[in-house]
């Protein structure tokens, strides 16, 4: 079996997964510094990356996300086979670069104590409804919910 001690500069492919025995996994995006010498479609080289550190497994699991750029050093295990992904034992982790905060592109469901909000990524208005269904009304943006439950609870009672 090939290995050798190295640094990998790459981009977290995922959410990085909890495995057995307090280890970590995860998938780095690398790509080579001639990039431009490649074709435009020629394929990313993954590394699957695998951690038992705890001060790593900890950041990896609460700290990174999809996007992130991450330099990983360990040792780097070539495939048994062409085609695989090669594998890194990671024992040291520095993050280069963090992605940006994701946009929020479809609708999402909040929770506001017994109320419910729903957020469009296509408008800043904000429908609010109580956890029963019953219409509270239309916040003009997420600013405005607070001020929006407020009115409704002196209104009804504070029974949602």
């Amino acid at each position: 079996m090939n290995t050798k001690h190295c640094a990998v500069d790459g981009w977290v492919d995922a959410i990085p997964v909890p495995g057995p025995r307090d280890t970590v996994t995860f998938d780095l995006v690398v790509r080579p510094a001639d990039i431009d010498a490649l074709d435009d479609d020629a394929p990313d080289t993954v590394i699957t990356c695998t951690s038992g550190d705890p001060r790593i497994t900890h950041e990896l699991l609460n700290g990174i996300q999809p996007g992130d750029l991450l330099r990983a050093t360990g040792t780097l295990v070539q495939p048994p086979t062409p085609g695989e992904h090669a594998r890194l034992t990671v024992d040291a982790l520095e993050v280069l670069d963090t992605a940006l905060v994701p946009v929020l592109r479809e609708m999402v469901l909040d929770r506001y104590g017994d109320y419910v909000v729903i957020f469009n990524g296509d408008t800043d208005a904000v429908p609010v409804f109580t956890a029963h269904g019953q219409w509270v009304g239309l916040a003009d943006n997420p600013d405005a919910i607070a001020p929006l439950i407020d009115i409704h609870e002196r209104v009804n009672g504070g029974d949602a």
